[in-house]
């Protein structure tokens, strides 16, 4: 049979009727597939967040040094005629010298107060060494650690030198004098900026750093050597936080055309609008632009900083565009640090920009210290020319005919090619070029929306966008926006502070210190909130469907990222917890506890929580609008992620670390009380949350915890298990020397590296807790021994392992001791209590099939258990006076709170005492002789074997004061369980907010890898179904060809196919192997992860035709689902839980019994129970339990979607139909009684009028049609029959017997096959039939038999 050559070639397209009825996969639901199964519960890693400017700055004082000596031209420089002569646009020829001076003086200081009004200016004209040292030194003194500005024309004076100096006169001005840049920077200090107008000005700036570079040597020598004579004088400052601008490099002069001004740096530094449009007008293509002259130039209307204004729009469009490139070309910090820390350094530096373009078309190069790349090419510059062009073209109409000014379309251009890189850009990509300009756009009302839009869509590309446009400086902006009462900007606002409080929550204070809170508690408070869909009226885009946040349209969402808004900012933060509880947030999140969305409901619940964690007048307010009962009704809610947030809201509610009165202390229990019923909740993230709820209320009332725990310890040590008669001596056990050879299983631990199965909690778990006895070996017992008890108390093992006080079989044990024995007469009756109860419950989730629930409940219990013993170490156990009066009795309607409505207790009180009774299988798999390290990490799992230890010691003689001694230990101790203790559940829930939300996901983009995968899944699975039914349509005349056989590691008890792999999975006792049946290959061995008295009873497939999950069931009631097994990779845990709660573990029962509904979700659990336990695994909540009606165990489960049928085969030989859409009183629809003995299979065929087919251990097989009472036919097959299977397609059934064959018959009881004997192997006869499995679909029997071979025979034989 080539079962998937054909399929892969064979397209989707053009698939014929029968291959379409097939594509019905696509229908089925995923079960366990959510985010919470799919992925760690814990928080994105945190971005180290670099926008917030650390050290912002000011410029406070500014010195105007001018050396113009106007009249008299310096003598190294030789002038050309005409020459530039403008300073400050000043001609200093046409007036006095003097005058001249000053008034250059006063403009410059003008041009430079556009930039920086509130500055201190200082001008020194044509000044001496003093003088400039005398500027210098008080404007550094005034200054303080603030920067100071240093302004230096030396148009009057010669060059600077190579040694460093630049020139200043004398008193007379008969002489130039040098001034030494090393001078200049002890008297400046730092921080500074420097701006030098000169030739050769690159030479200053070639000084200034080697004089740095020495600065910092001589500040190390001093340093070192104290005697050092610089190490007595005033340490010189660092010079590592100035900048400097110079107008050329080292070796230029400054151009000399007379048609720019002389101080052409300066110009482009203080005026840059003035000098750019004189620049573009003496370009050539100027000429384009009609009637445009200089003069033309002067009268542009308009003010500055008026953007309404033609001379304010090309300021805005200037600022935007050099912004822009300076955010594209420089590396980040360097961008941070000079265009975001101080306003007049960003302006300056965004002005260099613009000399660095003018002044290189003069081959002349600016040069700046930090050195920035070269951006006079960047492509933005041609935006600025048209955005220039536009502008003068309109001058001569609107100056000489007084027509309107038509705006800029800059900016609407600039948002369409931002909105195109969003809509067209591919998904790793370089960040948009726009993003500046969308910053400046927000200051427009014209185009806010459509800004604020835009900015949304690019901030839910994922954290890494968040943190782009928090670096472009994005956050005051958003930050002021809140002020807005624009009812349309509502939802983008919202959506935005969601963004960039998922990314960074440090931003919860500026919205506190702002008011911001209050603007998302009127959104979360506000029932209508606009659509988003009519605001594109205000955009001139008509074309714009896709950018409407369609996440955001409807109006839940929005105050669920309002909420969550609240939830960050109230989060450890008082201040914020504070102002929200002022601004009424509990009262408006009670009101919507019931809201249809479950996102919100979550959150509201998550919020709640957070706002009277450590906050006692939040939770004062709580109790007074009854909100810990208006929570409660989310403890049922069907989604687990509201049933998570609800329990952490109860628990921080009851963890409050305030006095307490008689009135808080009874709300704490109730509280309790309602949480312990979710102790059986199918998911374990709620468990989990469980564990730490409780752990609050243990740290609350931690002195009546530790008695109760004292007491359940006592009694442990003190109670001896009930034991068969012949009760075994201490002495009799014998170590067990030899085993049979198994090899090494792969012990599996829910996300943690399985492949290396050696650590503590690996191998075979038994090993842990083992005492050593003489010779080192581990102790086992003997055959002989098997159903021998010994009164063991479980001790932590060697005495050198005391750092875990109970182990988990002590847990495991006292759990089941305290059903045994009424705690109540030896606690005393206050203590028939809360506290006793939720023990108890601790108890049990300490032995949770998942271990991260069963690790943290372990923490708790064992942090208690130190507590109590260090406590109790002076005198052995309090008189049960003192107790009974440290405790608040409990109010007497607590105890009937932990009963749930309709089912079993939630406490799994009573529990097997036939434990011994179990083989325990051989602990030495490939295990060295000696026993494994013991690493007591917290939470250790051993095995609940504890009675078939020897006692060495007691649980805690090891003497008085040997553990206080140990110093370092205590307080590690101490405070293990409030610190430890949380699940990453919020920071998880939190994740979904950073991540995109208007992003096709992946399952539906028809493209995706993952979509193209379940394509070829499907496709195969039609195929594996149209080839299987091809054979079965032809006959099956014979089954007994053996296409498989190998011997399994362990025992086969349970063997299920794969229902399209060619895969296998094969359970013993406690661990599951993978086979390839077609290659003949294992392909994974794990352990389950059950405890050692406990066995695999059964095994599901879900999600066969997708992606496989396996589940297996376990006689002590737990289910665990597994994921990437038999895949080469580490087999992972996706949840576990205790399905059935009180069922009792023995070797003759039933064990737990399982079907599995796909169509539905549905999971049917049973066996050593009265009941039938329907879970529904898309809510992973018990959703109906149907009393079987007997008294006996269910030994068979199969159900029927269609008719909503559910088949029960019983060990008293009946066969019980239930329909389970009717009450518990009425399900029970059908009771046939012809077997007289345990019903060994009952399959109810899935067609509309499908009959059951029955068959019991005497090997009669009955057939019943479910409308009439009595059997409708009746076959005899063999007698003894240990297991068998009904081919659900082939109408085949094959009987396993005791006697070591298999007879395989067809649906008239003609035996089609006898297999007596193993191909090969000289004829080897087969084993007693311990299991066997029909495949759904192909004609293959599947057979493990108790001599650990596993065998697969088919129809016809295997294509080789």
């Amino acid at each position: 049979m080539k079962m998937d050559a054909e399929l892969l070639h064979s397209p989707v397209v053009g698939l014929s009727e029968e291959e379409e009825a097939d594509m019905s996969d696509w229908n089925l639901p995923l079960a366990f597939m959510k985010k919470r199964h799919l992925e760690k519960i814990e928080g994105s890693k945190a971005l180290a967040q670099s926008w917030r400017m650390k050290d912002r700055m000011k410029t406070v004082s500014v010195a105007l040094v001018l050396c113009l000596n106007v009249g008299v031209d310096p003598p190294d420089v030789v002038k050309t005629s005409p020459c530039a002569r403008l300073e400050c646009w000043i001609d200093p020829l046409s007036m006095s010298p003097q005058k001249a001076l000053e008034t250059i003086g006063a403009n410059l200081q003008k041009q430079y107060e556009n930039w920086q009004p509130r500055a201190r200016y200082k001008q020194s004209l044509d000044p001496t060494v003093d003088e400039v040292k005398k500027l210098c030194t008080s404007l550094r003194r005034n200054a303080k650690e603030e920067r100071v500005l240093f302004h230096y024309n030396g148009h009057g004076v010669p060059r600077p030198t190579v040694n460093g100096e630049i020139w200043v006169f004398n008193k007379n001005y008969t002489q130039y004098i040098p001034l030494s840049i090393y001078d200049l920077q002890t008297w400046m200090g730092s921080p500074s900026i420097f701006v030098y107008d000169c030739s050769n000005a690159g030479i200053i700036v070639k000084s200034f750093k080697q004089f740095a570079l020495q600065r910092e040597q001589e500040l190390e020598v001093a340093a070192i050597n104290p005697n050092h004579p610089l190490a007595q004088m005033p340490l010189p400052p660092s010079m590592k936080n100035c900048i400097q601008l110079a107008a050329c490099e080292a070796n230029e002069l400054l151009p000399m055309n007379p048609d720019l001004p002389a101080d052409l740096f300066t110009s482009c530094l203080t005026t840059p609008i003035k000098i750019a449009l004189r620049w573009f007008c003496m370009q050539k293509s100027a000429k384009l632009v009609p009637g445009v002259t200089l003069d033309l130039i002067e009268k542009i209307p308009g003010r500055l900083n008026d953007r309404r204004t033609p001379l304010g729009e090309l300021n805005w469009i200037f600022t935007a565009i050099t912004d822009t490139i300076a955010w594209n070309v420089l590396p980040r910090d360097l961008f941070q640090k000079l265009f975001r820390q101080d306003l007049l350094v960003a302006s300056l530096f965004r002005n260099f920009l613009l000399a660095e373009r003018i002044m290189r078309s003069y081959n002349c190069t600016p040069v700046s210290s930090p050195r920035l790349p070269p951006t006079y090419m960047h492509a933005m510059w041609q935006a600025w020319d048209l955005a220039v062009d536009i502008c003068l073209s309109q001058l001569p109409t609107i100056i000489e005919e007084g027509t309107a000014f038509r705006h800029s379309p800059f900016f609407a251009e600039q948002l369409t090619a931002f909105q195109v890189w969003l809509t067209m850009g591919v998904e790793n990509r370089n960040p948009p070029e726009q993003l500046p300009i969308v910053l400046q756009v927000l200051l427009s009302q014209v185009h806010r929306l459509r800004a604020l839009d835009l900015l949304g869509c690019f901030l839910d590309l994922g954290p890494w966008a968040v943190s782009l446009a928090l670096s472009v400086g994005i956050f005051p902006y958003v930050l002021k926006l809140l002020q807005s009462s624009a009812r349309e900007l509502r939802p983008l606002l919202v959506f935005i502070w969601a963004k960039i409080l998922a990314v960074d929550s440090s931003c919860q204070a500026d919205l506190v210190k702002d008011n911001g809170h209050k603007y998302f508690l009127s959104v979360l408070a506000d029932p209508y909130m606009p659509e988003l869909g009519n605001t594109w009226g205000l955009t001139s885009q008509k074309d714009h469907e896709w950018m409407c946040l369609l996440a955001l349209q409807d109006n839940a969402e929005h105050r669920t990222m309002a909420v969550f808004i609240l939830a960050v900012i109230v989060n450890s933060y008082n201040t914020g917890q504070e102002a929200c509880l002022q601004g009424n947030l509990i009262a408006i999140c009670l009101e919507q506890l019931s809201d249809p969305h479950p996102l919100l409901r979550q959150w509201v619940a998550i919020c709640l929580g957070r706002i009277w964690q450590n906050f006692d007048s939040a939770r004062w307010c709580g109790v007074r609008d009854s909100a810990h009962e208006k929570l409660y009704s989310l403890l049922s809610d069907p989604i687990p992620e509201v049933r998570c947030a609800a329990v952490f809201a109860l628990g921080t509610f009851v963890g409050n670390s305030a006095e307490r009165t008689d009135h808080s202390t009874t709300i704490d229990h109730n509280v309790a009380m309602m949480l312990a019923q979710l102790i059986n909740d199918g998911s374990p993230v709620v468990r989990k949350e469980l564990v730490v709820a409780l752990s609050h209320l243990v740290v609350q009332y931690e002195s009546n915890f530790c008695t109760v725990a004292l007491q359940f310890m006592e009694e442990e040590k003190n109670y001896a298990a009930p034991s068969p008669a012949n009760t075994t001596e201490p002495g009799n056990l014998t170590p067990v020397r030899e085993s049979p050879a198994i090899p090494r299983l792969r012990s599996v631990n829910s996300y943690t590296n399985i492949r290396a199965a050696t650590t503590a909690r690996n191998l075979n778990k038994s090993l842990q807790n083992l005492n050593l006895n003489e010779e080192g070996g581990p102790v086992t017992f003997s055959p002989g021994n098997l159903s021998a008890s010994s009164s063991a108390s479980s001790t932590l093992g060697s005495p050198d392992n005391d750092e875990y006080i109970l182990s988990f079989e002590t847990i495991d044990k006292m759990r089941r001791v305290s059903s045994y024995s009424s705690l109540n007469s030896l606690i005393g009756v206050s203590f028939n209590s809360v506290y006793t109860q939720i023990w108890r419950v601790l108890l049990h989730l300490a032995a949770d099939p998942f271990p991260e629930v069963s690790d943290l409940a372990m923490k708790v219990l064992n942090s208690i258990a130190y507590k109590a013993t260090m406590n109790a170490r002076p005198q052995k156990i309090l008189d049960s006076g003192s107790l009974t009066q440290s405790a608040p009795a409990s109010p007497t309607s607590k105890g009937t709170l932990i009963h749930q409505a309709g089912g079993s207790p939630p406490i799994p009180g009573v529990s097997s005492s036939s434990l011994t009774n179990e083989v325990p299988k051989p602990p030495t798999r490939d295990a060295p002789p000696t026993r494994p390290p013991y690493t007591p990490t917290l939470g250790t799992q051993g095995p609940p074997h504890s009675h078939q230890f020897q006692r060495t010691r007691k649980m805690f003689d090891k003497g008085p004061d040997q553990m206080t001694e140990d110093g370092e230990e205590t307080p590690g101790h101490r405070n293990f369980i409030s610190m430890a203790l949380q699940t990453g559940l919020c920071d998880w829930s939190a994740k979904y907010f950073a991540q995109p939300v208007m992003k096709i996901p992946e399952e539906h983009d028809m493209e995706s890898q993952v979509r193209k995968e379940r394509e070829w899944r499907f496709l195969r699975n039609a195929g594996v179904r149209r080839q299987s039914q091809r054979i079965i349509q032809r006959g099956i005349t014979r089954l007994d060809d053996q296409i498989f056989i190998n011997r399994n590691p362990g025992v086969p008890s349970v063997v299920k196919f794969h229902p399209f792999n060619p895969c296998i999975a094969v359970a013993d006792k406690d661990s599951i192997c993978f086979w390839d049946w077609e290659k003949g290959e294992r392909l994974d061995y794990f352990y389950n992860g059950n405890p050692r008295y406990t066995r695999i009873t059964a095994m599901e497939y879900l999600n066969g035709h997708d992606c496989s999950l396996l589940l297996t069931a376990t006689d002590d009631g737990a289910l665990r689902i597994w994921k990437n097994f038999a895949d080469q990779r580490n087999p992972e845990m996706v949840t576990a839980w205790q399905g059935l709660s009180d069922m009792l573990p023995s070797t003759r029962g039933a064990g737990m019994v399982v079907d599995w509904e796909q169509e539905t979700g549905l999971l049917m659990t049973s066996g050593d129970v009265r009941v039938v336990r329907i879970w529904d695994t898309e809510r992973e909540m018990k959703v109906q339990d149907i009393p079987t009606g007997a008294d006996s165990c269910v030994t068979s489960l199969s159900c029927d979607p269609q008719r909503s049928l559910v088949v029960a085969g019983l060990g008293d030989g009946s066969v019980r139909v239930y329909d389970r859409r009717m009450g518990p009183n009425e399900c029970r629809v059908m009771t046939y009684r012809e077997h007289g003995a345990w019903v060994v299979k009952a399959h109810l065929q899935r067609e509309t009028d499908g009959h059951i087919i029955s068959v019991s251990v005497n090997g009669d097989v009955r057939f019943f049609d479910p409308r009439t009472p009595d059997s409708i036919n009746i076959l005899q097959t063999v007698k003894g029959l240990t297991a068998l299977d009904i081919h659900p397609q082939a109408n085949l059934f094959a009987c396993g017997s005791m006697n070591q064959f298999i007879a395989v018959y067809n649906s008239n009881g003609d035996v089609i096959s006898n297999i007596k004997y193993y191909d090969g192997f000289m004829g080897q006869r087969i084993g007693a039939i311990s299991c066997l499995a029909f495949h759904p679909y192909w004609p293959h029997l599947a057979v493990g038999s108790n001599d650990y071979y596993m065998s697969i025979y088919s129809a016809e034989k295997r294509l080789r």
